[in-house]
C-alpha cells in the first residue's frame, strides 16, 4: 500500500456521516448493484423501496 493510501484511510476513519448522506450511500450502493443485473431499475425505484423501509422500520 502506498503511504498516499494509507494517509487517506487514516484520515477517512475520522470521518461520521450524516443520516442524510447514509441514506444517500446506500440507495447509490443499491443502485449499483441492481442495474447492474436489471438496467430497467432506476434511481427514483430505489428511492422508493428505501422510503418504504425507512417507514416500515419506524
Amino acid at each position: 500500500m502506498t503511504k498516499d493510501l494509507e494517509q487517506l484511510i487514516e484520515r477517512s476513519r475520522g470521518i461520521e456521516m450524516t443520516p442524510d448522506q447514509l441514506r444517500e450511500q446506500r440507495r447509490s450502493f443499491a443502485y449499483g448493484n441492481t442495474h447492474i443485473e436489471n438496467d430497467r431499475i432506476t434511481r427514483e425505484m430505489i428511492a422508493a423501496v428505501d422510503a418504504k423501509v425507512e417507514a416500515e422500520r419506524r
